[in-house]
């Protein structure tokens, strides 16, 4: 396919990289003109703005780093004008044509792209990645998708390139957006739960190295996480394997061993409070996963 490529930071590059050794023909552009002097080294066109990126490709793909950065390349802001080098990419996309957004952005920037592109005959697909930039070098990217079927189904050769596996969420594209911010909460909230972990063992002699020995064979073994995502997405607490109570009394004896430390932990105090409402709405024999069913939410229809 003949494509266009817009953005290459760390993982951009990888996947316009990968792109091209695939066959592809691409043509690339960055902010920064010296990253795409190696891709161009390998048989990419060095595009001289996102519009000239997107001119006469059947799809364009962009990697940025945010919606300001989306939005501007995409559709143009005060920047851009006058300025030839930043003409933005939808206005060189062709009717008929797809842009895949492979950032990670707001749902309300995703559906104005997908609106914005519809009123001038074009596509759009959302399609965020997970994955770490040498998974975006070796192809093994998770491809979250969601668009048009005609549009995601034109991009899934490529999609079949950058990752090992595609997801679809159907037609409404901020779908795919909301599914990628679910899992870098994941990960943040595990940055955090890991380093006050590491913490509370490292203040009473213990070394991080040795928790994460002991971890990563238990609590942090596929599939022990896989087995308690399961049965909080499918809401089932019973029979329970540790009861909800158990885990509040552990949870204040962490938090009690953190302060003899002097120690502040405060993921682990929202936890607690947590298991608090919990328990207020009767959960103290189900399965202590059942704390994390306890927020109040609007289910989407």
């Amino acid at each position: 396919m003949k494509l266009g490529f817009i953005g290459l930071g760390n993982m951009g590059a990888g996947m316009a990289r990968i792109l091209l050794r695939a066959g592809h023909t691409v043509a690339v552009w960055d902010r920064t003109p010296s990253k795409a002097g190696d891709l161009a080294k390998e048989g990419a066109r060095l595009a001289a703005s996102p519009a000239d990126a997107a001119r006469g490709a059947e799809a364009a793909l962009s990697s940025l780093a945010d919606d300001h950065a989306v939005f501007a390349v995409v559709l143009g802001d005060r920047g851009s004008v006058d300025r030839p080098d930043r003409e933005p990419l939808i206005r060189g996309l062709a009717a008929g044509a797809t842009h895949v957004s492979l950032s990670t952005i707001s749902p309300s920037l995703s559906r104005q792209l997908d609106e914005a592109h519809r009123a001038l005959g074009q596509r759009y697909v959302a399609a965020p990645v997970i994955g770490r930039p040498d998974a975006a070098e070796r192809g093994e990217l998770v491809v979250l998708a969601a668009g048009e079927d005609d549009a995601v189904d034109s991009c899934a050769p490529l999609f079949d390139v950058l990752g090992r596996k595609t997801v679809r969420f159907g037609s409404h594209v901020e779908r795919a957006n909301v599914m990628k911010l679910s899992a870098n909460l994941v990960m943040a909230c595990l940055f955090e739960v890991l380093g006050e972990a590491y913490a509370l063992a490292e203040s009473h002699g213990l070394g991080a190295t040795q928790v994460f020995e002991v971890l990563k064979d238990s609590m942090l073994s596929p599939e022990n996480i896989a087995g308690y995502g399961e049965r909080i997405a499918s809401g089932q607490f019973e029979p329970a394997g540790f009861r909800l109570k158990l885990g509040l009394k552990d949870v204040d004896l962490a938090l009690q061993a953190a302060e003899d430390a002097a120690l502040q932990m405060p993921f682990a105090s929202a936890v607690r409070d947590r298991f608090l409402v919990a328990i207020a709405r009767g959960l103290e024999d189900k399965d202590w996963a059942a704390v994390a069913r306890t927020l109040p939410h609007k289910r989407a229809a």
